[in-house]
């Protein structure tokens, strides 16, 4: 009988965190995330049904939403990323094809991707080192799809002092050592 284990995108059995200076680095392996693509003509539905059915209404064009526990940012043209706990809701995919029906492409990315929150008072000064994305004027509840240390990635403000990378998970290990090398730059 196999005994498998879940490993975080960094290949540990939890999550990592770095402290550098001010500079707060946690790998977030807690998450569920599933994509949404309406179907041709069929945006109002699918908006209307999630906002029905789990109370979260979608964002707009750069713009991330919030309905405990689902979250949102937009992906594209009438396409979003909605995450929600995994503890709870470890079956997203799932849950929101049966809520959304033929209205909706949706698909699994829980283990496609990697995400990092970083924190604290250098942010916007470390992600100037690691991108071109216009960090200081990102309001929380936005989010941007931009490059991240040579990599795709989303930014996703969380709070004033609060950015969430999501990245490939294959990248997940690229992409922490640019965090922490742009970290040690500025602490």
């Amino acid at each position: 009988m196999h005994k498998l284990k879940p490993i975080t995108p960094l290949g540990g059995n939890t999550p990592r965190q770095d402290v550098i200076g001010t500079i707060t680095i946690t790998e977030v392996a807690d998450q569920a995330l599933a994509s949404v693509a309406a179907r041709r003509g069929q945006a109002n539905v699918v908006r209307q049904k999630l906002s029905d059915q789990i109370g979260l209404s979608l964002p707009d064009v750069g713009n991330a939403a919030d309905a405990a526990p689902f979250s949102a940012f937009w992906t594209g043209p009438d396409q979003w990323m909605i995450t929600a706990p995994h503890e709870s809701h470890e079956l997203l995919a799932s849950e929101l094809k049966k809520t959304l029906g033929d209205s909706a492409s949706v698909v699994e990315q829980t283990d496609g991707w990697c995400r990092f929150d970083v924190a604290g008072a250098g942010l916007c000064d470390l992600f100037e080192r690691l991108s071109n994305a216009p960090v200081r004027t990102m309001a929380s509840g936005t989010a941007i799809r931009t490059t991240a240390e040579h990599l795709g990635v989303f930014l996703w403000r969380l709070a004033e002092e609060r950015i969430a990378v999501i990245a490939p998970r294959s990248s997940a290990g690229s992409l922490h050592h640019g965090l922490l090398a742009a970290a040690k730059s500025i602490a």
